[in-house]
């Protein structure tokens, strides 16, 4: 392992790749570039072992460009990466940085149209890309040469193992130039990696991630770790207020269940917030396109699986949000990797329900660090104990006596409160008011009674009125008199 140096000249790479690095910024090495560089240089197998976002990429691109000769029209180097995205990534550094020397770079993954792919490997490409399954199927097909590959590096090596991957791996090493170098690349070094560099590598260097770039989990200590309690039919608000209170953009949103990035995707857009998805169910192109849009800043927020966004890097990326809480530590590092990276400041939120509170507290312990509970209040980020504050009650009017009971209020709105007697003011103009007012009276005006008829009498009248139907008029009057019936009886 090489001691730290100042400057890449100082490592021994050629002037046009260290001003193609002054030109894009970076003027002093990481940590594990100077580890890596000189090494590699020497042409011998070795081991990366560094955090991410510490310089992992161009710690072994570097020197494989520097070696490539552009003058030989054959492949001379592989670099294998487990998932798609971060193959393309790969290839576009390549291209970035092999432009000024001549260097061609071709990538071949799984997704994308295998007849381009070959069209492609016509102009033998001196670095191939690419990931293990559509490497071996092209080099089945005879259009790369395995024999020609002189230095051959595996990406993110845990995650091709734990993938599946291990047979298309070992196959292509196997075809290679027996005299190659290989190089295994990860954040973590896990047993099945050990295996596998006891297996392929001969005499191997190890290099590592300074101390002072990240904290011994494998996280940049720049990175700060949040979470928010709450349910999960909040979430999706809680995003939207995230997006709008802080200002941080883009967004990094991961999710366990690939099943639920269409419903999530939906209900982001529904809320008028611009979001695509990274994960496997879509073609390369599409899964090519959402990545150039959210880099480019087109889209807020980029919905992503564990294995989709694996390696991937988006410079600047300031925040990440698990919409749902890591499986285990290892996913958490390589989740919360996305941000922080260079020695930039990040920020890795998780939302939890009150059922997975103990998962926080577990990778807390796991990883050694410290999860800060948030709360969104007036717009701001606190912590939860400044989000419950009890707000002062509402100042009484000046003048006025509290009362028990609420205020009534009339027509025009204005506040009416019980004078001294205890009669509202209104009871001028409302006598039902006044009468529930004035409890001393009776609450309905007594109607005078009316006298009722002897039982006789009532009698001798309903006879009297069933004799005369039918009668003269002249009779009625009489019977009505009480005179003696009939004529002549006039005079008596």
């Amino acid at each position: 392992m090489s001691s730290l140096t100042n400057t890449f000249e100082e490592l021994g790479l050629n002037a046009k790749l260290t001003e193609k690095l002054a030109s894009a910024g970076i003027k002093e090495p990481s940590a594990v570039q100077c580890a890596t560089v000189p090494s590699m240089l020497e042409g011998r197998d070795g081991v990366i072992v560094s955090p991410t976002g510490t310089g992992k990429t161009l710690a072994y691109l570097l020197p494989i460009l520097h070696r490539i000769d552009p003058a030989l029209r054959e492949t001379q180097a592989l670099v294998l990466a487990p998932t798609q995205e971060l193959a393309m990534q790969i290839v576009r550094e390549a291209e970035a940085y092999g432009g000024p020397l001549g260097i061609k770079a071709v990538g071949l993954i799984g997704g994308a149209s295998l007849a381009r792919q070959l069209e492609r490997m016509k102009g033998r490409p001196a670095l191939v890309v690419g990931t293990p399954g559509r490497v071996k199927d092209v080099a089945s097909s005879r259009k790369l040469n395995l024999n020609t590959i002189r230095t051959v590096v595996v990406d993110e090596t845990d995650r091709i193992y734990s993938l599946g991957g291990r047979s298309e791996l070992e196959h292509i090493l196997r075809g290679c130039s027996r005299d190659r170098q290989t190089v295994f690349v990860s954040a973590t070094r896990s047993a099945s990696m050990k295996e596998a560099e006891s297996r392929w590598l001969n005499n191997a260097w190890l290099a590592e991630g300074h101390a002072s770039e990240s904290a011994a989990n494998g996280l940049p200590e720049t990175i700060e770790h949040w979470y928010f309690l709450g349910d999960r039919r909040d979430k999706v608000d809680l995003v939207r207020k995230l997006l709008r209170h802080l200002k941080l953009k883009p967004i990094l949103l991961f999710l366990n269940d690939t099943d639920r990035i269409g419903e999530l995707l939906s209900k982001l857009k529904y809320e008028g917030i611009s979001a695509s998805a990274l994960y496997g169910d879509v073609s390369g192109r599409e899964r090519g396109e959402a990545l150039r849009r959210f880099r480019v800043g087109q889209t807020k927020i980029l919905i992503a699986t564990d294995v989709a966004a694996r390696g991937l890097d988006v410079p600047g990326l300031p925040v990440v949000i698990q919409f749902e809480p890591a499986l285990d530590a290892d996913h958490y590092v390589h989740r919360a990797g996305r941000t922080g990276r260079m020695g930039k400041k990040g920020i890795s939120i998780t939302f939890i329900s009150t059922q997975e509170r103990f998962i926080v507290d577990k990778l807390g312990k796991q990883l050694g660090i410290e999860f800060q509970p948030k709360a969104l209040y007036e717009g701001r980020v606190v912590a939860p104990e400044q989000a419950t504050k009890i707000r002062p009650p509402r100042a009484e009017q000046a003048g006025s006596e509290p009362s028990g009971k609420p205020e009534r209020s009339d027509s025009a709105g204005q506040s009416r409160k019980p004078d001294a007697a205890g009669i509202d003011a209104l009871s001028a103009r409302s006598p039902k008011t006044a009468r529930i007012a004035h409890t001393d009276k009776p609450a309905k005006s007594a109607k005078p009674a009316q006298t009722a008829k002897p039982a006789k009498a009532a009698k001798s009248e309903r006879h009297r009125d069933s004799k005369n139907k039918g009668a003269p008029r002249w009779l009625k009057e009489k019977r009505s008199t009480g005179t003696q019936e009939g004529p002549g009886n006039e005079n008596k």
